[in-house]
């Protein structure tokens, strides 16, 4: 059975209430013309790396008005929704990079805290340290949703493959890998790091992104994904901003796994008692 679902690649900005509008408009358009779910990025709710200014707007998931209006958003319109992520407080000091999915009520299903933190210094001069506000999620997760059973990760997680590795074994048949990737890291990996996953992992992989240049002067590089588990691109959305639409068929997955045996034949090199080196 095939599963119509909707990308909205956006240019979040610094106000969760703006981008809350921007998003509800989106879930309006993707209910009315059919889809089942819609797929938001990477700190869909808000992007700014001015974390003095961000603070003011970082409660925890309970308290934000940002998530309450992605509910009844949801109810409204009756469709499900993954907000690809939006940072909440913990009570540990430090926030959260979380993912969220809704069902078609607004009722939260799943929740996930990105575990790998972009701490890395580009040789274009930029430095990023997102442990520095952030504390690393522990738990992988894997949820049913209406186009099946979901693996949830977030951008730098796909440069870890065991991650996917655990998902796929444990159930997955699509992987979200929501983003808001660097235009460098995204010339250079975005495309054939997740064609990567999707062939290793013989899943679909959906991968809605931030796009543009943000108010807090940041560059995204866009290219929203939909990749089947052959790792044929279903869609590109390059650099236009709104909604894209693709059609998932989750017979493609067994249909592939039974082709192509690669998970079936895989070795566990864990349980290997020597490894040599020459």
């Amino acid at each position: 059975m095939a599963h119509k679902i909707a990308l909205l690649q956006m240019k979040s900005g610094t106000q969760p209430s703006e981008n809350a509008c921007i998003i509800e408009t989106a879930i309006e358009q993707a209910a009315d013309q059919g889809a089942e779910i819609l797929f938001t990025p990477e700190m869909a709710g808000m992007l700014d790396r001015d974390r003095k200014r961000a603070a003011q707007h970082i409660v925890s998931e309970g308290e934000s008005g940002f998530l309450q209006h992605m509910a009844k958003a949801c109810s409204k319109a009756q469709i499900a929704l993954h907000i690809g992520s939006h940072a909440v407080a913990h009570d540990d000091g430090k926030w959260r990079n979380r993912s969220i999915l809704f069902d078609r009520q607004g009722r939260i299903s799943a929740r996930y805290d990105k575990i790998h933190l972009f701490d890395v210094t580009l040789g274009n001069g930029d430095d990023w340290r997102e442990s520095s506000a952030y504390g690393a999620g522990q738990e992988a997760v894997l949820t049913h949703s209406p186009i099946g059973q979901l693996g949830m990760t977030v951008c730098y997680d796909m440069r870890f493959p065991a991650l996917y590795a655990a998902l796929v074994a444990n159930g997955a048949h699509v992987i979200t890998v929501p983003a808001a990737f660097t235009v460098p890291t995204g010339k250079a990996h975005w495309h054939s790091l997740l064609r990567a996953r999707a062939i290793e992992g013989q899943c679909f992989i959906i991968a809605a992104a931030q796009n543009g240049e943000h108010e807090d002067g940041r560059k995204t590089y866009g290219h929203s994904l939909v990749i089947d588990p052959w790792g044929d691109v279903l869609l590109d959305m390059n650099n236009q901003s709104g909604l894209g639409f693709a059609s998932i068929d989750l017979e493609k997955v067994s249909e592939t796994r039974k082709k192509l045996p690669s998970l079936a034949n895989q070795r566990d090199f864990a349980k290997t008692p020597r490894i040599f080196t020459q």
